[in-house]
């Protein structure tokens, strides 16, 4: 996959934990908790949709490398490598 495409994923997965959040305002800097008020909960489930969706296994030491849009499609493209 592209970095394009796990960028649309992410977004996609994001969206629908997050329906309120609009994609077209999310920055690739915005932290999921901090910025965009994501509880623990929100993350497990998006940890759990990118897994479904992508085939991607993410350890919970590793949830820092998916805070956020920039950090979290380069890690995703490593783990599809």
């Amino acid at each position: 996959m592209t970095h394009a495409e796990i960028r649309a994923a992410f977004l996609h997965e994001l969206i629908g934990i997050a329906p309120d959040l609009d994609p077209a305002t999310i920055a690739g800097d915005d932290h999921l908790q901090d910025d965009l008020d994501l509880d623990s909960m929100d993350i497990l489930s998006l940890v759990t949709a990118l897994h479904d969706k992508l085939g991607v296994d993410v350890p919970e030491a590793d949830y820092p490398q998916i805070s956020s849009l920039a950090s979290a499609v380069p890690y995703l493209a490593g783990k599809k490598s």
